[in-house]
């Protein structure tokens, strides 16, 4: 049993075990105590990574399923990719659970069983490299997260969670069926019938062109549901909306991140030839989702909302960068994935301890907090500022080297998809720095407002880490970035046709595709 399986396996018992506490705060501290335990192993893994290596380590495989006609195998292992997503999911979860303490009162031992085995879903998700196994972490998520919206929710919290649930299955169906069709293609092959991650790589590069498109079509609406990605986003609004400030903060921060991870992963990593065939019309739904979802956030009077649509915006612009394909797109596209984890899971969790103070997310309720409570304006200024993509914080690496990517593409044969997606940046400062000018600056509107309190020290100590992280990446970016740079490296040279040796300029192999 490696670190990876310990990791996965960490939250599970912890979950397991809280059948046995009854008690609201011993449930609090000993989840706590499971999460923290869970981010000191991630740190383990993270210390043992080797980033000047490609491809996968610290793998585990253990025979699953072992006949003379099949092979399915319990097999897990990081890249840099993944690594990342890892550290994000650990450290997320630690301070969503710190800065929402107090945020529920009801069936607490319930509600923290379910958040971790919620984490141990998300690892894994994150881990596996055999394809049914993946399907199974995949899955699994569905029960906690409807659970937590349905219950703990607000006044909407069934036909939320009921929304969520039918749009995830209903789109992971298609993928099932291509993972069975990918295992059967692989036991004509072979006369195995595998869901190895590495084995179906080299045999789907062997399938005709069509079967590639449906296979990678199969694939592409599972993820983009997650994602989500325009015109299938609109089960999001209403399930951060009815979601308890917890459920936010990890929908928004992590669970958003497994679809643009599935389709680096498995769209670009099993369907090169189809991806790039399919680019372009997977861009222009990003695009299109870029500025939908940015003047779909300005009109809006619920702040949860209008965080929420902004999540549209931005997880467009990851999409962008994924079928960019170059490897400023790609690089852009995964640090982009914690840089809105960070700073989003931030703006509901701000949100959410003010909602515990004033009971309210009309933007009209609020108004001259800057003076009362002016801890809390430092904080969600920075957060706000970190989700427009100001210089110095994170958001402007991930935003900058996605649009770079878009416009250098040479798979999108366009600068025109860069120039339209970079008003979604102007178009995030409007709406944001309104809400911003509405919800803290100006007179104090409401008297009542006056007897609202400031951040607490708990609070305090659960927003700090996160603003030391947007600094350090906007600063710094290339700490993180080096983790993950030479597997999106190998996959932006494996699907362009470009020699990695050549370090100041592509080497051009296929004449049609021109990279300056």
């Amino acid at each position: 049993m490696g670190l990876l399986t310990i990791l996965i396996l960490i939250p599970l018992a912890g979950a397991a075990l809280l059948h046995f506490i009854k008690d609201a705060k011993a449930a609090k501290i000993f989840t706590l105590a499971v999460s923290l335990v869970a981010f000191t192993v991630s740190l383990l893994l993270y210390f043992r990574f080797d980033a000047n290596i490609g491809g996968f380590q610290l793998t585990e495989k253990l025979s699953w399923v072992s006949t003379q006609t099949i092979s399915l195998s319990y097999f897990i292992g990081v890249d840099g990719m993944s690594m990342l997503l890892v550290l994000l999911t650990t450290f997320l979860m630690v301070i969503a659970l710190i800065g929402t303490w107090n945020s529920q009162s009801k069936n607490i031992p319930g509600l923290m069983a379910l958040l971790l085995l919620l984490e141990a879903g998300m690892l894994g998700v994150f881990c596996s490299l055999d394809l049914f196994l993946f399907y199974i972490f995949w899955e699994l998520i569905l029960i906690p997260m409807y659970f937590i919206i349905g219950i703990w929710g607000g006044e909407r919290r069934v036909y939320a969670a009921v929304k969520f649930f039918i749009y995830t299955l209903a789109g992971s169906l298609f993928m099932l069926v291509a993972i069975i069709w990918l295992g059967l293609q692989a036991a004509k092959l072979t006369g195995i019938f595998t869901t190895d991650f590495t084995a179906l790589q080299a045999i789907s590069a062997q399938l005709p062109m069509d079967v590639q498109n449906y296979l990678f079509w199969a694939f592409a609406v599972s993820f983009a549901i997650k994602v989500p990605l325009f015109p299938l986003h609109t089960w999001l609004p209403d399930a951060h909306v009815e979601a308890p400030t917890v459920g936010s903060v990890i929908l928004a921060g992590v669970l958003l991140k497994m679809g643009t991870y599935g389709l680096i992963r498995f769209n670009l990593g099993l369907f090169p030839q189809a991806s790039i065939s399919n680019a372009s019309i997977l861009s222009i739904f990003a695009v299109i989702g870029i500025i939908y979802g940015a003047l779909v956030a300005m009109v809006q009077t619920d702040i949860k909302k209008l965080i929420a649509y902004s999540s549209v915006t931005h997880m467009g612009f990851i999409v962008l960068g994924i079928f960019s394909m170059t490897r400023e797109g790609l690089q852009g596209a995964v640090i982009q994935m914690v840089n809105h984890g960070l700073s989003t899971g931030m703006l509901f969790m701000m949100f959410g301890m003010m909602y515990e103070r004033k009971h309210t997310r009309d933007i009209a309720q609020y108004g001259g907090l800057a003076k009362i409570t002016p801890h809390f304006a430092v904080f969600f200024a920075i957060a706000m500022l970190s989700s427009v993509g100001l210089p110095g914080l994170n958001g402007f690496v991930g935003e900058y080297l996605t649009l770079m990517g878009a416009f250098q593409s040479p798979v999108l044969h366009s600068w025109i998809y860069a120039i339209i997606s970079s008003a979604g940046v102007i178009l995030a400062a409007v709406y944001l720095l309104w809400m911003y000018q509405r919800f803290m600056m100006g007179p104090v509107t409401h008297e009542e407002n006056r007897h609202i309190k400031d951040l607490s020290k708990r609070e305090i100590a659960a927003l700090v880490p996160l603003v030391i992280f947007m600094v350090w990446i906007g600063i710094q970016p290339m700490n993180f970035m080096k983790i993950s740079e030479k597997g999106m490296n190998a996959l932006s040279n494996s699907l362009l046709g470009v020699q990695p040796e050549k370090s100041n300029e592509y080497q051009i192999v296929n004449p049609s595709m021109k990279i300056k």
